[in-house]
């Protein structure tokens, strides 16, 4: 079975055009059930042979039963990925006669006129640009996508833990329709906690004829994983250029001032550096990524740009500047390494201070327990309906007012009643019209959305999720746009950079605020995350700091580091929670080690009587006004007996949401506690936590 199943021609190149002696464990365990039209989830380290595993039964299939046309979408959540792909599956094609294209945004209109004329057979795109044609009215969809087969989702991942991900589903379902069948999905990952619960998610619960492929993989102990502190960016530039010279380096890091900083320093030491962030254009990170691959004792110093599997040739080691947000993200990285027969997957992790230090060994504790952060759908995903109702709108010239939301509810699991109430409030507000029972969009949707062609109508996204800081002109870094929860009616406090920073300005269309040196009573060391920290790596952070383990992968400077952090730690219990009261500043804060989303939702419950809503990071939410024992007892008694959980957060974005204007105000207040909350954490953490309630007679330090 397995390789015997294959196509003759495709046996014939894997062992002679392409060199293989043997398939790897997943492309072997993969090919029956793909070759039996079942829906699959492959999931293997980076480097694992996914594509393979999933392209040549396709192709063999593609062969066996004669297909033509466009059979196959390869679907990626990023152009690069894309672009990278486009030779490696050009050239399998080419082996059996069939063609490969390439159709994204960076993709010129004579390219893409000869797809729309001449179908390929597999077609190299993204959601948004399937979007782009299907409500192009130059478009003969039926031609373009009645021959659709099979569809492969590479980082299936990156689409199920994000509104994208609906967006996607929303498409294929419509492409269904026009096909007259429902394609085979083959999705691919290297990283998923959840892998059962995705999959349902992926095939909208066609359980029955699909399932997960998942060779055993070694354990994480067979990995090199070092924690080093290093105290400063300055340090950090002299441990990559003198500890691996010689050999090729990918180093990581959370923001491209740090990367551009890291880099500047690189090279002013005179080592090979090569730069890969956001903010470049797409033919400087080519550039880079081509340099990089053709050297050898060099650095390329990245943003989460080379992630996501992007082939930047045959690394010696990854380093990391301070730490991932989660264990996926790690994962992804450790995986670009280790590709060599005889050699281990390897990261080695630079902490510049002691808060990045904690929290990396604490990322690292889960991911010696082989925890992976499950992937969660987002819920809500009203934004996404109403786009898919304009395009459709779009895509058929008009619909009827009696919508027809079948593709809809099977794509995003949403009732028609949802899709009444978007239809009634989009009628209402002019954003659609309705003319003898066929709704078309109107002059507000035309203002809102039918610029160049409807290109906001293509995507669900248009800014970053994170908000950039900003003081002068100087970018301090990115938070996450919780931070802002209150703006406008109370003054809102940041830290970053070891540093605080006061809130006068917040450009939700740009995604910025503008912030200025704030002097606080006092700092905390823990004060400001500049990014979502869960529940479970935040409880993780806690255990640590109460704990007394020392770890094989820390460093002596790290080890010295933690323990003085232990040594001097008034803020975690191992039971319970702590309480600092300060009577000269007059606040409170509570050292929840909740995360960021459940301790909005404990601030949103803990105003005070005044109406203030208390500040919060991911480690504690901070009551001012509240300083005494009695007062704060009585503050969360009151929280624990009145049910204010449904006003939980409020009913305005703390960033800016695109098609917001589709939401009526009930669908809004359920977006909002979906997305920015974590209400099962924060009802936990006040019911079962005891307090321990310490009386400061200084600042809180």
């Amino acid at each position: 079975m397995g390789f015997d199943r294959l196509h003759p021609s495709i046996q014939h190149h894997v062992v002679n055009s392409m060199g293989w002696r043997d398939l790897r464990p997943l492309q072997q365990e993969a090919v029956d059930p793909i070759l039996d039209g079942k829906n699959c989830l492959l999931i293997a380290p980076t480097a694992g042979g996914k594509t393979e595993a999933a392209v040549l039964p396709i192709l063999s299939r593609m062969l066996s039963e004669s297909w033509q046309g466009l059979s196959v979408l390869y679907v990626c959540p990023i152009r690069a990925l894309l672009n990278n792909l486009e030779e490696r599956l050009s050239f399998y094609c080419s082996l059996v006669g069939r063609r490969c294209g390439l159709w994204h945004g960076d993709v010129g209109q004579a390219a893409r006129s000869a797809i729309l004329r001449e179908p390929p057979d597999i077609l190299l795109t993204t959601p948004e640009s399937l979007e782009a044609i299907l409500i192009s009215r130059r478009t003969d969809r039926a031609y373009v996508f009645g021959s659709l087969r099979a569809v492969v989702i590479d980082e299936v991942h990156a689409f199920a833990g994000d509104d994208r991900g609906w967006h996607l589903l929303g498409v294929l379902e419509r492409i269904a329709k026009l096909a007259g069948r429902q394609s085979q999905r083959i999705g691919l990952s290297a990283t998923i906690g959840n892998p059962d619960e995705v999959l349902a998610w992926m095939t909208r619960e066609a359980s029955i004829n699909s399932l997960v492929i998942s060779p055993a993989a070694g354990a994480s102990a067979e990995a090199d994983v070092q924690l080093d502190y290093v105290r400063s960016i300055e340090n950090a530039a002299r441990v990559v250029a003198q500890l691996h010279r010689g050999e090729k380096r990918l180093v990581f890091c959370d923001s491209r001032a740090q990367a551009e900083r890291l880099a500047s320093l690189l090279r002013a030491s005179g080592t090979s550096t090569f730069v890969s962030h956001s903010s470049l254009s797409v033919d400087d990170r080519r550039q880079a990524e081509r340099a990089f691959r053709e050297s050898r004792d060099c650095v390329i110093v990245a943003t989460s740009t080379l992630e996501l599997g992007i082939d930047v040739g045959d690394l010696d080691r990854v380093l990391q500047l301070e730490a991932p947000t989660t264990v996926s993200s790690f994962l992804q990285r450790l995986g670009r390494t280790g590709r060599r027969t005889g050699t281990r997957r390897n990261c080695l992790l630079l902490a510049t201070n002691q808060d990045s230090l904690i929290r990396a060994a604490a990322l690292l504790r889960l991911w010696k327990m082989s925890y992976v952060e499950p992937i969660q759908p987002t819920l809500a995903p009203y934004p996404v309906v109403a786009q898919q109702i304009m395009a459709l709108i779009r895509q058929e010239g008009g619909c009827s007012r009696r919508f027809d939301d079948n593709s809809i509810r099977r794509a995003i699991g949403q009732d028609g009643a949802i899709t009444e109430q978007l239809l009634v409030h989009m009628l209402g507000t002019g954003i659609l019209f309705e003319d003898s029972g066929i709704v078309g969009l109107g002059p507000a949707g035309e203002r809102l959305f039918g610029a160049k062609n409807f290109m906001a109508l293509m995507s669900v996204f248009d800014t970053p999720s994170l908000f950039q800081v900003i003081c002068g002109q100087e970018e301090l870094g990115w938070v996450h746009p919780l931070s802002f929860l209150g703006f406008g009616q109370r003054p809102v406090l940041i830290s970053l950079g070891g540093r605080a920073w006061e809130v006068f300005r917040l450009d939700k269309d740009r995604s910025q605020a503008h912030v200025r040196p704030t002097e606080t009573p006092g700092r905390s060391r823990w004060l400001g995350e500049s990014r979502t920290l869960s529940y479970r790596l935040c409880q993780e952070v806690r255990d640590l700091l109460v704990g007394e383990r020392i770890e094989a992968a820390w460093s002596k400077r790290a080890v010295t580091e933690i323990l003085s952090a232990r040594s001097e730690n008034r803020v975690a219990r191992s039971a319970g929670s702590v309480v600092e009261t300060d009577a000269g500043s007059n606040r409170t804060r509570w050292w929840t080690f909740g995360g960021l989303k459940a301790n909005a939702s404990l601030a949103a419950v803990l105003r005070t009587r005044d109406g203030t809503v208390p500040h919060f990071d991911n480690y504690f939410v901070e009551i001012l006004g509240a300083t005494g024992p009695v007062e704060t007892e009585e503050l969360f008694d009151a929280a624990r007996v009145r049910d204010r959980w449904g006003e939980c957060i409020g009913t305005d974005p703390p960033g800016k949401i695109k098609f917001w204007e589709c939401l009526p105000d009930g669908l809004r207040a359920q977006f909002i506690r979906s997305r920015f909350a974590d209400i099962g954490s924060a009802k936990k953490l006040l019911s079962e936590s005891k307090v321990y309630l310490d009386r400061l007679d200084h600042s809180l330090h």
